[in-house]
């Protein structure tokens, strides 16, 4: 296992992407304070770059490149906000990029992806693994393969949007972090146990995706199939080996939220706060809702990864209850 980030890669982190990455607001809302019996305060990736906090991972890592890898390129697997992220740091960086995505993928993020000037090769997921095809690119053509969660760099980018919402609103007594791969969670942990060791830090899956939270509670890594959520971002079968060993000691919970209490969540955020929030990115206020935790008085964080939704859908899943 490669060496651990610590929050010292975070502040680094911080000043690489310094003027290229978004310092996005942190935004209140008095219903939502009322809903919880708490004060919240969102931390609002959904107006990142590229639509989510996966940006500043991205560029973190790439900004670390060696002239050579830079000139050769990157390689990055992924269907959504990673793959969006690594197009958008490498063309900021001047330097290629291949992403290799799966060939059913909405077409959308395929053409964001391209339109950031890319390279992306397209692959069966049901018969091929992109891991694999991501390493034949890297060994063919002397890529640097840059996966979406489980990287130093990556980790250590991610915490930069804790940081911030730390810097800016203090000390938290709770904080509530999306999970999937376990990359921007176990990035707030470090934040976390440096800027507000008194905070309880709670990582949030889709209901159906529990790995994390299972893995928490047996002391080890486990993999499921991938889980039926609308929350796509979080469609992991398992957490990564540098993230879990950061989540095991810095991440009081993992607790659930279920697609209707997210749909709930994005018909507020869009309603209430003007907010164009994806079904990820509901996790963390879900849970502070549903989840049973006791917040009243308390001084409550919570992340909302991203915003990258496809608005036809979006306007499904807002219609009211029951109508047609």
């Amino acid at each position: 296992m490669s060496r651990l980030p610590d929050f010292d890669d975070v502040a680094a982190a911080a000043e690489r992407i310094a003027g290229h990455a978004h310092r996005t607001p942190v935004m209140r809302s008095r219903t939502a304070d009322a809903l919880c019996g708490a004060e919240l305060f969102f931390k609002c990736e959904n107006l990142q770059r590229a639509g989510a906090f996966k940006f500043r991972g991205a560029f973190n890592a790439l900004s670390r490149f060696t002239p050579e890898q830079r000139r050769r390129g990157v390689v990055a697997f992924s269907s959504g906000n990673h793959a969006q992220a690594i197009a958008l740091a490498s063309r900021l960086l001047e330097m290629p990029a291949t992403i290799v995505m799966p060939h059913d993928a909405p077409a959308a993020k395929i053409a964001a992806t391209r339109g950031y000037g890319a390279n992306v090769v397209l692959y069966d997921r049901f018969t091929e693994d992109r891991e694999a095809v991501s390493g034949r690119l890297a060994h063919e053509h002397g890529l640097t393969l840059v996966p979406p969660f489980d990287h130093a760099d990556i980790i250590a980018g991610q915490g930069t949007a804790t940081k911030e919402l730390l810097d800016e609103v203090g000390a938290l007594d709770c904080l509530f972090v999306p999970m999937g791969g376990g990359g921007l969670v176990s990035g707030a942990a470090l934040a976390v146990q440096a800027l507000s060791p008194g905070c309880r830090l709670y990582g949030v899956e889709p209901e159906a995706g529990n790995d994390g939270q299972q893995s928490l509670r047996r002391g080890e890594i486990v993999g499921i199939g991938t889980p039926q959520t609308i929350a796509d971002g979080a469609q992991t079968q398992c957490v990564g080996e540098l993230t879990f060993a950061i989540i095991r000691r810095g991440v009081h919970d993992i607790v659930t939220a279920s697609d209707a209490q997210l749909v709930e969540a994005m018909r507020f955020f869009a309603e209430r706060m003007k907010l164009v929030v994806e079904p990820t990115g509901c996790l963390g206020f879900a849970a502070a809702r549903h989840a049973g935790i006791d917040l009243r008085g308390k001084r409550v964080g919570v992340v909302l990864s991203g915003g990258n939704v496809d608005l036809s859908r979006f306007g499904e899943w807002l219609k009211t209850p029951g109508s047609s």
